[in-house]
């Protein structure tokens, strides 16, 4: 079973994608140039990465027995 932290994680997943896609939005409509999209999409991508890790954990540690508040 999921905890409010999974859930905020997850909330916070879904907020990340939105703003991928605005910035892709937002070049295609020239509001910004290729360089400004490539670098705050690696900063959007590094922080997406960092929430399913953690997501991951805490399902797996949840799996186990283990607890995943410790996290």
């Amino acid at each position: 079973m999921s905890d409010n932290a999974d859930n905020a994680a997850l909330a916070h997943i879904h907020d990340l994608v939105a703003q991928e896609k605005t910035l892709r939005a937002q070049l295609q409509h020239g509001d910004i140039n290729a360089s400004e999209e490539r670098e705050r999409l690696r900063r959007i991508e590094a922080e997406l990465d960092q929430c399913w890790d953690l997501l991951r954990q805490r399902r797996a540690l949840r799996e186990t027995g283990g607890d995943p508040r410790a996290t």
